[in-house]
């Protein structure tokens, strides 16, 4: 299993950060708000915890998303200990 993690930057917007994790990650306004305030705050929050090709997939989405909105929003993935 790997965990899909955002990474924090100066650039890409918190209402952007927010939209990106209630579309590819289903998860409901409260929720992705909290996400995005651990992004911004420590640096790095967890989205999620799949399967390696899902992870993949997920982490190609939304790289794909923030380039084509002109965001530097990084995403990677991480095998879950």
């Amino acid at each position: 299993m790997y965990r899909v993690v955002l990474l924090n930057d100066d650039y890409t917007p918190m209402d952007f950060v927010i939209a990106v994790l209630q579309r590819f990650f289903s998860l409901g306004t409260e929720q992705a708000t909290r996400i995005m305030l651990k992004v911004h705050n420590e640096g790095r929050g967890i989205c999620g915890v799949f399967p390696r090709d899902i992870a993949a997939t997920k982490v190609g989405q939304v790289s794909a998303f923030a380039r084509q909105h002109q965001h530097p929003l990084a995403c990677v993935m991480e095998e879950n200990r």
